[in-house]
């Protein structure tokens, strides 16, 4: 199986990424904000939907996969323990809302349970590459759809 290795440079691009890692899984630990050198980044097991949408012959798979967005300027969370460290997350979506002035705005990382970091950003330069090979795992994630 080949990795996976994206960039984002504008919205269309980020929506890209952010379907690959839609419903990774990660731990509070393995995210880190680096101002001195305007970066954010996450490493998390990434859940392989195109090969489990192609049928019952594929078997669902993860793969570690390293994330880091350029230039972010401030990063906020909300409903997200930092001092958990061990605390499991689940990414659901990342999202930019531009600025009023272009290029800049926030990165919007959207986590099962209400939680969500947000970068302000200078602009849109994220990194997207699969860190090892994908292994077998027993599950496919599935949403709650009550709301």
């Amino acid at each position: 199986m080949k990795l996976l290795k994206l960039a984002a440079l504008d919205a269309d691009d980020l929506q890209v990424i952010s379907a690959h890692m839609q419903d990774a899984i990660l731990k509070v630990g393995d995210m880190s904000y680096l101002p001195s050198k305007a970066r954010f980044a996450l490493v998390a097991n990434r859940f392989d939907w195109p090969a489990a949408q192609r049928g019952a012959n594929d078997t669902p798979r993860r793969a570690r996969t390293g994330v880091h967005f350029e230039r972010v300027l401030q990063v906020k969370s909300r409903n997200i323990r930092q001092q958990a460290k061990d605390g499991v997350l689940s990414l659901l979506a990342m999202t930019f809302i531009p600025d009023d002035e272009p290029p800049g705005g926030i990165i919007e990382l959207t986590f099962s349970g209400d939680g969500v970091i947000r970068l302000k950003v200078e602009c849109i330069e994220a990194w997207l590459e699969d860190l090892g090979q994908m292994w077998e795992t027993a599950s496919i994630p599935s949403h709650d759809d009550k709301d």
